[in-house]
């Protein structure tokens, strides 16, 4: 259900220009999906989805542009310091980091909008990323591997 309803907002919000959470609601259940305020707002969180100016000059969500979603520059640098490896078990994902930073570096990849993410664990320098299947797991170390290189 997250799924569906994940998608659905991002088509919404790259169909059309939306300002307010009541206007998502209401484009959400015109497409058969029901939710409250706040599933919807900690989804927009979860998404990394942000209110921009447009050229309008009105604010309206738009979606984000890094590989896995919007990560802040504080939150890259956690990364970049923190992460060693990535590799792909299966449908794990295996971040190795510098001893001590594998929360640090979870709390990173928990707040990125990353749909198939099932679920995170972290040990002293690894961190395990549980996905919902194989290909996810290769696109996210991927993304991961991007994000570490980007500028």
């Amino acid at each position: 259900m997250t799924t569906n309803r994940r998608e659905s907002i991002r088509r919404i919000i790259s169909e059309q220009s939306v300002e307010k959470q009541s206007q998502l609601l209401e484009a959400l259940a015109e497409r058969g999906i029901r939710c409250t305020q706040a599933t919807l707002s900690r989804d927009i969180k979860a998404m990394g989805i942000i209110k921009q100016t447009g050229p309008d000059g009105r604010y309206h969500y738009v979606l984000p542009t890094a590989p896995s979603g919007s990560v802040g520059l504080k939150m890259q640098t956690i990364l970049r310091e923190s992460v060693q490896s990535v590799a792909c078990a299966q449908n794990l994902v295996v971040v190795k980091t510098l001893s001590g930073m594998a929360n640090a570096a979870a709390v990173v990849l928990d707040e990125m909008p990353i749909d198939a993410l099932v679920g995170t664990l972290a040990g002293d320098n690894t961190v395990f990323m549980a996905m919902k299947d194989v290909p996810s797991a290769q696109k996210t170390a991927r993304d991961i591997e991007k994000l570490l290189r980007s500028p």
